[in-house]
């Protein structure tokens, strides 16, 4: 589980610096979309990380009170 731990956390955190990027370049006018730039031209391969990611966040989101060392000892506040 420690592995799909990780790669659930690595790919989360690449969706979010995706969107921050895309919501930055909405700032600029520009498309920061990495994704997209790196796969845009195999769309099934995009599509399909693009779903990797959210169910690596729902995956997190499941499972972080039980993984995550600081939510276990009760170190943050819900």
């Amino acid at each position: 589980m420690k592995t799909l731990h990780q790669v659930s956390f690595i790919l989360t955190i690449i969706g979010a610096l995706n969107w921050g990027l895309v919501g930055l370049g909405y700032f600029v006018g520009a498309n920061w979309n990495i994704v997209h730039l790196i796969l845009g031209s195999m769309p099934q391969v995009e599509s399909i990380v693009y779903v990797l990611v959210g169910l690596s966040a729902l995956y997190l989101a499941f499972t972080h009170k039980k993984e995550c060392a600081t939510c276990a000892k009760g170190g943050m506040t819900a």
